[in-house]
């Protein structure tokens, strides 16, 4: 029982914590988001609001992140058809 107590603030701040990430993972490697601003970044180099630099730079890191999201959807198809 004391056991519970002492734990239980413990136990809730991992599940937040396990939460947090979750959702910061799903932002960051959410494909549809990742293309809109791909698309967005596109749009603003072609109306010369963005330097080429910053456009190149700013596309490479979308992209590195592009590739990542693409990995972790294929790994999770994997496990999806391993179970079934």
């Amino acid at each position: 029982m004391l056991h519970k107590l002492v734990s239980a603030p413990i136990n809730l701040v991992i599940k937040i914590g396990e939460k947090v990430k979750e959702e910061a993972d799903k932002q960051l490697y959410d494909l549809p988001t990742i293309q809109q601003k791909l698309i967005q970044l596109q749009m603003m180099y072609e109306l010369e609001d963005i330097p080429e630099d910053a456009f190149k730079a700013k596309e490479e890191q979308l992209m590195m992140r592009y590739e990542i999201a693409k990995r972790l959807e294929l790994e999770q198809w994997e496990q999806m058809t391993k179970k079934k």
